[in-house]
């Protein structure tokens, strides 16, 4: 299954539109905060595909959980905004959330910055800002993760 991750649209639909139209084989879009409202005139560029959001700290009054978790394939996959966990002053507590859920991998957004790594036997990534150009693909097997940071900017 392919997931297209995307974070932090702070009202950039134009972006949004962008990536949602390059990439018509992702299975899934995950959206990991601050800009729920900015999925409102996109249903078309979504196109029937499924798409989890979790709330980010600039999404005021929204409904959506601060995080949720998927099971894809055999994978477990914690997904937040990361602000309730204070990811711009590290990442041990969301490390800790990903364990306690049995996560193979951990989504996380907020700092506009992308980041990805493996501790623990869990993928961490943060697709960084899609207004800041950029997001992430992931492909989900049962034999293994595969993680791609995208830049609108790079060829």
């Amino acid at each position: 299954m392919k997931l297209l991750v995307l974070s932090d649209s702070h009202g950039n639909v134009y972006n949004l539109r962008t990536v949602l139209l390059k990439h018509p084989e992702a299975d899934k879009i995950v959206f990991l905060g601050d800009g729920e409202n900015d999925f409102n005139d996109l249903s078309s560029e979504i196109n029937g595909r499924s798409v989890t959001m979790v709330c980010g700290n600039c999404d005021f009054g929204s409904l959506l959980n601060t995080a949720e978790l998927l099971k894809i394939k055999d994978k477990t996959v914690y997904l937040t905004h990361g602000h309730r966990q204070h990811v711009k002053y590290g990442i041990d507590t969301l490390i800790e959330e990903g364990k306690y859920c049995g996560a193979s991998l951990i989504l996380f957004g907020h700092t506009h910055e992308q980041y990805s790594d493996f501790i623990d036997g869990m993928y961490i990534l943060n697709p960084g800002s899609i207004n800041n150009y950029q997001y992430a693909l992931v492909d989900i097997e049962n034999n293994g993760i595969l993680i791609s940071k995208m830049d609108m900017l790079k060829r």
